[in-house]
């Protein structure tokens, strides 16, 4: 069996392990995860989500090598540019260790990956993925980041950069940065001052004149309303 063989039955047999991003754990892993605790904390969280949080936070799953390579896909993916910073200056590499950590299942399948770019560049280039220059390195990822170009023998890798791609982009668009990039408001308060009168004026419709003083203005919107004894608004 040759190494090509090694490496696909990684791939293959790392499957089994969890599923892509899909925020759901295999029947084997749903069995191990604890129950939802009951209460809350201000903020929504529970004691008990808190201390879990602590404990992934202490615990790392990439060696220093790894993050390397990680640092370069996740700005493959999510590079920057002139509105946006790259996934790297946002923490997606964090992000995603922390992941692993939370998402066991899915650890065999990433580190498999890891394993398969030094594989596939040393087959094609004799050497390591990090002594690749950026051509080489683009003609390695794009083996794998175009699902329907991929041969069949890259099923596999193809299925393990998906994951990365999923997991950049969710560190990504889970940022202010990544807000910012979509042009997300989220709660922020507007302003509605009725519709457009040239609108208006095209369905053949008009304010009426009586209210035209009563309106809310823009100017006034922090003026508390009052009202006369009659109870008309001033």
């Amino acid at each position: 069996m040759n190494r090509r063989e090694n490496l696909k039955l990684l791939f293959a047999g790392s499957l089994g392990t969890g599923l892509l991003m899909t925020g759901c754990a295999p029947e084997a892993e749903k069995a191990n995860l604890p129950e939802v605790a009951t209460g809350g904390t201000i903020g929504g969280r529970t004691e008990e989500e808190k201390l879990r949080d602590q404990k992934l936070l202490a615990e790392k799953f990439f060696t220093d090598e790894e993050k390397e390579k990680l640092a370069i896909l996740v700005d493959i993916v999510m590079p920057a540019d002139e509105e946006s910073p790259a996934a790297t200056e946002v923490g997606a590499v964090d992000f995603i260790d922390f992941m692993m950590i939370d998402q066991p299942y899915n650890q065999t399948r990433m580190r498999g990956g890891m394993m398969w770019l030094d594989f596939e560049s040393n087959e094609k280039f004799g050497k390591q993925f990090l002594e690749l220059n950026q051509d080489e390195t683009m003609e390695i990822i794009d083996l794998v980041a175009w699902p329907d170009k991929a041969t069949p023998e890259y099923e596999g890798g193809v299925k393990w950069f998906n994951m990365v791609r999923n997991f950049a982009a969710t560190a990504f668009f889970s940022t202010e940065a990544g807000w910012k990039y979509m042009d997300y408001k989220g709660n922020t308060p507007n302003a509605w001052d009725g519709v457009p009168d040239e609108v208006m004026q095209k369905h053949g419709m008009k304010l009426p004149e009586q209210y035209l003083d009563v309106y809310l203005k823009q100017e006034d919107r922090g003026r508390v309303a009052e009202w006369d004894d009659d109870g008309n608004l001033i």
